[in-house]
């Protein structure tokens, strides 16, 4: 009686065929996965920051409207009555960003977030709409304020979130950062809605576009286009 069975030179062919049909495709699937990871993370922050100012309502009795919000360091700014409705694991303080993140000794504050942060098109950011007050989440999130120290900018104030915290990357705005703007109705609209301050698509959501703040107005389009995701800039 004969046994039927491959030889070791099928076998290790065979092997080598699926080890060099997994090293094609893993990369595409791990990243894949780590965008799937970016969509999951900026809907669930959504849901967070609407939260946050559903209990403030509840509290106060009103909608949170930044009107009624003082500058920068009063005690009624944006950071100070928001602060109390997140689950929050570290408060960085108004020290622009480097009471959370180790940055070097000699960076100026006017260019902290430049060393960690970069533009939808992977370009040098500014600090500009991030520096009013952060605080890390208790799932590694990084909520990030604006609001403005004079009454030049009148009432913008925005609310942006690094989704998987400043410690992972790709920390670019537009991937893993995104902004939502607080409008005088009370409402909190994703940047780069009609109506938000940065809507322009040509500017601030873009391949091409040469803004220090590039991909603060692309949030908008990651909740509603499908493919945003799939299409995001090398």
């Amino acid at each position: 009686m004969k046994l039927k069975a491959f030889t070791l030179a099928e076998v290790l062919i065979t092997l080598g065929i699926i080890g060099v049909v997994a090293a094609m495709t893993l990369p595409s699937l791990l990243n894949n996965s780590r965008k799937k990871e970016l969509e999951t993370g900026l809907k669930k922050n959504y849901t967070v920051i609407q939260q946050a100012l559903m209990m403030y309502q509840a509290k106060n009795g009103t909608l949170l409207k930044p009107q009624d919000t003082g500058l920068q360091r009063d005690s009624n700014s944006l950071y100070a009555l928001i602060k109390p409705y997140f689950y929050i694991l570290h408060d960085c303080g108004l020290s622009h960003i480097n009471g959370c993140m180790p940055l070097p000794d000699d960076a100026e504050s006017s260019e902290r977030v430049s060393y960690l942060y970069k533009t939808y098109n992977n370009k040098t950011m500014t600090l500009g709409y991030l520096d009013d007050g952060q605080f890390v989440l208790k799932d590694g999130s990084l909520i990030l304020i604006e609001n403005p120290g004079s009454t030049a900018d009148g009432n913008f104030r925005c609310i942006s979130v690094d989704v998987n915290g400043f410690n992972k990357k790709p920390n670019r705005w537009g991937h893993d950062l995104f902004t939502f703007q607080l409008m005088d109705d009370g409402k909190l609209l994703p940047m780069g809605t009609s109506g938000t301050k940065f809507s322009d698509k040509s500017e601030f959501c873009s391949t091409t576009s040469s803004s220090s703040i590039n991909g603060i107005g692309c949030t908008y389009y990651a909740l509603t286009d499908k493919d945003y995701f799939k299409n995001l800039p090398k």
